[in-house]
């Protein structure tokens, strides 16, 4: 009889309203809520298989077998699982990156969340998208929004069950892309996690989450109404309220590098001169570039020589996690 074998893709994606700052931090039930585009070309793809022979979870990523943080992450997230849906045994699990991880391009939201719709499927937990979205949520916030497709919302909720992403539209009801400037591909200093635990620690965070309700609402209509120019001015806007926190912690986080500063400000002269372009930066120094189609030769174009850049990736808007064949 062959070994069961579980495997599933899902995006990284690209906050447009940020997730920054935890109000449960075991839970990961976040400060505030968010809007994402999910990021079809860039994928995790992760199988998952049991063995009688192991004693503890197996992780490789890109065919290297983990010994650090990352496997102690990974088997704390699935003993989390195992509280909510005992299983016995332990799992080998296989993991395949087309892109950076560690370097702010939201490596640990399709890690789980392909790894939760794996779960799902190898466990037979029979779960809704909402719950496999919350499920993801537990290793990593953002890996919420990876689960369902195109714009994606997540509710801060206030326990596991109503702490879940669900999206607003579909792929093709707004077809933009993502051109993210890599200008370093090494695995940043300071972890997402560990930035969430300093969110707190600023100033200017509770007038962050207090103000999140309006930035929600403007980038939500912005979508719905495909006006480029609103959610190039409200995800910038946000972008640099989430740094801003950064860099008023206590110790402060520095994601910026002189490279991401020039080209944002490149990016904000490209649209006064009537490129329809617009920037974002997870936590990580890589600037995402927002752009319609008719503006990405123009991006591309203007940035494949630009000075600091390492390399650029193209994404546009994509689909849900899905389970795919082993």
């Amino acid at each position: 009889m062959s070994q069961k074998i579980s495997s599933a893709l899902a995006h990284p994606n690209i906050a447009f309203i940020k997730y920054w700052g935890n109000a449960n931090p075991s839970l990961r039930l976040p400060s505030n809520g968010s809007i994402s585009m999910n990021l079809e070309g860039l994928e995790t793809v992760t199988s998952l298989s049991s063995s009688t022979q192991q004693d503890t979870h197996t992780l490789t990523i890109n065919d290297v077998v983990q010994e650090s943080d990352k496997s102690s992450r990974i088997a704390e997230y699935l003993e989390k699982i195992r509280t909510l849906y005992p299983f016995e045994g332990f799992l080998t699990i296989r993991s395949r990156n087309n892109f950076p991880i560690s370097a702010g391009i939201a490596s640990s939201a399709s890690a789980f969340a392909a790894l939760a719709l794996a779960l799902n499927d190898f466990l037979a937990l029979g779960l809704s998208e909402p719950e496999i979205s919350a499920l993801a949520r537990l290793g990593s916030g953002s890996a919420s929004r990876s689960i369902p497709g195109g714009y994606v919302q997540w509710e801060p909720g206030n326990d596991h069950q109503s702490s879940f992403a669900a999206s607003i539209a579909s792929p093709t009801h707004w077809q933009l892309f993502d051109i993210i400037l890599a200008v370093t591909l090494e695995e940043k200093k300071i972890s997402s996690t560990r930035g969430h635990q300093h969110a707190d620690t600023s100033p200017y965070q509770s007038v962050r989450v207090h103000d999140t309700p309006r930035r929600l609402n403007i980038c939500r209509q912005a979508i719905i109404d495909k006006d480029f120019e609103k959610l190039a001015w409200i995800i910038e806007q946000d972008s640099d309220m989430m740094h801003a926190v950064m860099l008023t912690s206590d110790p402060p986080i520095v994601y910026w590098q002189p490279a991401s500063l020039s080209i944002m400000q490149t990016v904000r002269e490209l649209r006064k001169n009537g490129v329809a372009c617009a920037y974002t930066l997870d936590a990580g120094p890589n600037v995402h570039i927002i752009c319609p189609p008719s503006s990405k030769d123009a991006v591309l174009d203007f940035f494949s020589e630009y000075p600091g850049i390492q390399e650029i990736y193209i994404a546009k808007t994509g689909g849900a996690a899905h389970i795919i064949p082993s």
